[in-house]
């Protein structure tokens, strides 16, 4: 069984706790999709602790990117981030090498959506729907960025899932989210009750505005 996780933001002890769940339920392979720990209180220790898991397949998120191409087509993002280090030290060369796609037994597993790493489907149907999967048609598509937790069919024979968010979920829901896939497009939606409150006080610790403001997003579960 495949355990979809995707964008941890370097949360601890919500990984920690996805892990346990994804472990007891029979996972034993990992689908590893982005945004693993910059810019974080715990960037190096995600790391390490993903790389203990087996059967792993790792790609690669605008958060493994960013460190090297900052983002200045959205200039107030990329002028913040110009005054912090990502964390991953020496390991953010090889995080940034990283595929930026890959298929599995049919499926598209993608950072945000086929056409950007940084762009993402939304929870409803809408117009940008075609302009997103870049061609794509007739496949399921696996895919995270926004946070939100959700499975839908999408236009041109296509089913999008989104496991949500590991460590800093924007669905409403402060648990952890992940996904295991079972086969086809047979996706399973798990939420898992971790020790939000110690995330949230560690980014705090990290100082404005990025610290404030993903401590609000652990608290809430929304912005």
């Amino acid at each position: 069984m495949l355990a979809t996780l995707y964008d941890i933001h370097g949360n601890l002890p919500a990984l920690e706790a996805v892990i346990a769940d994804a472990r007891e339920a029979g996972a034993d392979r990992w689908l590893l999709g982005g945004d693993y720990g910059a810019w974080s209180p715990w960037p190096q220790e995600t790391i390490e602790l993903l790389h203990t898991l087996p059967d792993t397949t790792w790609i690669r998120g605008n958060g493994e990117r960013w460190p090297r191409e900052l983002p200045w087509d959205r200039p107030d993002v990329a002028r913040e981030l110009e005054n912090y280090e990502s964390g991953y030290g020496n390991g953010e060369g090889w995080l940034y090498s990283l595929q930026e796609h890959v298929e599995l037994d049919g499926v598209l597993f993608v950072h945000g959506s086929p056409l950007r790493d940084d762009d993402s489907f939304a929870k409803e149907p809408g117009p940008r729907d075609l302009e997103l999967l870049a061609g794509i048609h007739n496949r399921t598509i696996v895919f995270g960025h926004s946070h939100v937790q959700f499975q839908r069919e999408g236009p041109s024979g296509t089913y999008l899932v989104n496991p949500g968010s590991v460590g800093m979920s924007l669905d409403g829901d402060v648990g952890a989210a992940y996904a295991l896939w079972h086969g086809g497009r047979a996706f399973e939606l798990r939420r898992v009750e971790y020790e939000y409150e110690k995330a949230a006080a560690a980014y705090e610790e990290l100082g404005p505005p990025l610290g404030e403001i993903a401590a609000k997003r652990i608290r809430q579960g929304s912005d």
